[in-house]
């Protein structure tokens, strides 16, 4: 089931919403987890059964955690209990991957698994070890009731595609929570702004994508416009989904962190990732790379912590050579920053700002790529290898067709906007006006999200790649 979808928003949220606001506090648990399993099982009804045994062995390995704490029995059991929770992960997302690779060192011809990727379970895999490497350390207590524990493993709003939700943020949250109007009001919003982002923005940047994937007639420039949609289209698809979730979150009594923070504004690559997929890099920074050394080791270590850092973000992404090299793409990047390059950017902010806008879209163009000789061939078309023309009839066309999306979406992806309401906020009656406009353009972007929807065709969020 989608969040963007007629189904979704005009029968299965207003039906739970019904049910969940109208239950006594205590069972709320239970209605949000049999909500998630019916959301999860929608499409996908012989997957929920990994996020149940998920959920289940989550729940006894945290137990077991917490009872062996401070034992040498203890770190044993986490990593049983990891590689446990990670082998559905690695079936499903790696097998075919790591059977591909076999048969071209050895030539054996061993079958391939050729099962489909659940829904979400990069997402809720990295949710549960989270929880058990917290439960190890002392930073979490176990949860002892599983009702909650399940609610938590399985809540629909961030369960496809994120924010990956820390334990520790909303465990007080499972047993108690506050709900109001002025709570669900905001979360409604953000909820609907979330919505536009995916349906008026990412979704017509997607039809532009395609028609260029449809073309016979491409050149330089027809490359570079696609690349620099689609940098914007997954922004849009993917910070839309984020605050989906995160609006979803807050109308049922939840606080989901910030997933997204404008990163297109960003003047290094350093800064970019800390702006980007927030939940997912500090996942990583806390259970992975400081658990190494950080960069409090020696020079090697450190590139080496760097580089498998990278080398597992992008393989987090999918079991593709090409998202390996994206990963040492960025890897190289944050090298050279970290070394010699951050003092000059720091100097230069014009120059900084182009350097980053470049390298990303570049990065992009090899993650959306099939295959790694697709992103060569690719990135080879946009600096003018084959012969290609540096216009054609189909570029000015899409310019034509799409120019005003495009500058309407690169202004929304910066904090222009922002700036705007904070400005008429400080005017006199300035934060009323907007207390009073707020609702109504929340309905006016709901209305036309629903228009879209109504008479546009099925477009799924880009992560559930993922």
């Amino acid at each position: 089931m989608l969040f963007s979808g007629i189904t979704f928003l005009y029968y299965f949220l207003p039906l739970f919403l019904l049910v969940y606001f109208l239950t006594p506090k205590q069972f709320r648990n239970g209605v949000l987890l049999t909500a998630s399993l019916i959301f999860y099982a929608w499409k996908e009804p012989q997957n929920v059964i990994w996020l149940i045994l998920l959920a289940l062995a989550g729940y006894g390995f945290g137990l077991g955690l917490a009872w062996l704490r401070g034992s040498r029995q203890s770190r044993r059991l986490l990593v049983l209990s990891v590689c446990i929770c990670a082998a559905p992960l690695v079936f499903f997302k790696y097998a075919d991957f790591f059977i591909s690779g076999f048969h071209a060192v050895t030539g054996w011809p061993l079958p391939y698994i050729s099962q489909t990727l659940p829904a979400g379970i990069s997402f809720y895999t990295f949710q549960m070890i989270g929880y058990l490497a917290d439960v190890y350390r002392g930073e979490a207590a176990a949860q002892k009731n599983p009702v909650r524990f399940a609610a938590y493993a399985a809540m629909f709003p961030q369960l496809i595609a994120g924010p990956i939700v820390r334990y520790t943020d909303i465990a007080l949250q499972l047993s108690c929570r506050t709900l109001g109007f002025d709570r669900a009001a905001s979360g409604i919003e953000r909820f609907v702004v979330g919505l536009a982002k995916k349906v008026l923005l990412a979704d017509v940047l997607g039809e532009l994508c395609a028609k260029f994937q449809a073309s016979d007639d491409r050149s330089v420039l027809f490359y570079w416009l696609y690349a620099a949609a689609f940098t914007l289209r997954i922004y849009f698809d993917f910070s839309g989904y984020s605050d989906m979730a995160i609006g979803l979150g807050r109308l049922l009594g939840f606080d989901f962190k910030e997933n997204f923070n404008y990163p297109y504004i960003s003047r290094s690559i350093t800064e970019f990732w800390r702006r980007w997929h927030i939940s997912l890099g500090s996942w990583f920074r806390d259970y992975v790379y400081i658990p190494l050394g950080g960069n409090r080791v020696s020079l090697g270590r450190w590139l080496g912590n760097v580089s498998l850092v990278w080398i597992l973000t992008g393989f987090w992404h999918g079991a593709s050579w090409n998202f390996i090299v994206w990963g040492l793409f960025f890897a190289l990047l944050l090298i050279a920053e970290k070394c010699f390059l951050r003092k000059y950017l720091e100097r230069h902010p014009i120059v900084s700002h182009l350097y980053v806008l470049f390298f990303v879209i570049v990065g992009f163009v090899i993650f959306q790529a099939g295959d790694l000789g697709e992103a060569v061939r690719y990135l080879r078309a946009m600096f003018g290898a084959g012969g290609l023309s540096l216009v054609s009839e189909e570029f000015l066309y899409a310019i034509r067709s799409y120019g005003m999306v495009l500058l309407l979406a690169a202004a929304a992806s910066t904090p222009l906007g922002k700036a705007v309401l904070a400005s008429v906020k400080r005017k006199e009656k300035g934060e009323q006006l907007i207390h009073l406009a707020e609702p109504a353009a929340a309905a006016v972007l709901l209305l036309l999200s629903t228009a879209y929807l109504v008479d546009g065709s099925f477009s799924p969020f880009l992560y559930f790649r993922f």
